[in-house]
């Protein structure tokens, strides 16, 4: 326990030196809430349910930061890790190797968390922002489905050969994601066309859980949404354990 306590504490140190990782995760999507909030404002609007933009919008940025760990941070930093060597060594080492990926993810989900709370800060500072539902509940929700993205993004790292590959693959899933899901711009700004295409898209479930959570929404009401995280999680996990590569 030890060892895995001071594994996380050097993971956690080492992805806070990374400046891109550490602007994607803690500071793109208070930027983004803080951008959009200035524009529109968050006044009660019959086109957001009688909530403000804000108050509608910011648990689909807790998708922002999940998105963008799972598949930026994960996938590079992993597959960086095997071109280097590391993680060979991890795995001759006497440490068992499910230690090192419980420190790693651990580390993702710690950095996800804090730019959650750093979006919830900007929200609640600037624009005084509303929850409706339960801590627990929306707590629950959000690991399960940065969970999800995680084991997605462990999938990208085994099957890329590089760094640079796995980053041009995340990248290229990942800002498509963003902006065709809600998790950028609302839905309901878009239109139906983009409306259509986001249910082939398995951040948009993310969103709508999330959002449905943080207005007081319980689990079964989102029923449809929770099959789809749960069933992205064992599929990228149990893929992510066939195709993994030490080296």
């Amino acid at each position: 326990m030890k060892s895995l306590f001071r594994l996380t504490v050097v993971e956690s140190k080492l992805y806070l030196r990374e400046p891109i990782a550490l602007f994607f995760t803690i500071l793109y999507a208070p930027l983004i809430l803080l951008l959009f909030g200035f524009i529109y404002g968050n006044e009660p609007s019959p086109f957001f349910g009688n909530r403000g933009f804000i108050d509608a919008q910011l648990p689909a940025y807790m998708a922002l930061v999940i998105v963008t760990v799972g598949l930026m941070s994960v996938p590079i930093a992993t597959a960086e890790d095997r071109e280097k060597g590391i993680l060979k060594r991890f795995h001759s080492t006497p440490l068992s190797p499910v230690s090192y990926l419980f420190a790693n993810i651990f580390t993702y989900f710690i950095m996800a968390l804090i730019g959650v709370i750093m979006l919830f800060l900007v929200g609640k500072i600037f624009f005084d922002v509303k929850f409706e539902g339960n801590v627990f509940s929306v707590l629950a929700g959000f690991i399960i489905s940065a969970l999800s993205f995680f084991a997605f993004g462990y999938f990208i790292a085994s099957v890329s050969p590089t760094s640079r590959v796995a980053q041009i693959v995340g990248m290229v899933l990942a800002f498509p994601m963003m902006f065709l899901s809600g998790a950028a711009i609302p839905l309901e700004v878009l239109g139906d066309k983009v409306e259509n295409v986001s249910k082939f898209i398995p951040l948009t479930y993310v969103v709508r859980f999330l959002k449905g959570l943080w207005i007081g929404n319980s689990w079964g009401a989102h029923w449809i949404d929770l099959v789809v995280i749960i069933g992205l999680l064992i599929a990228g996990t149990i893929i992510s354990a066939i195709t993994f590569k030490w080296e």
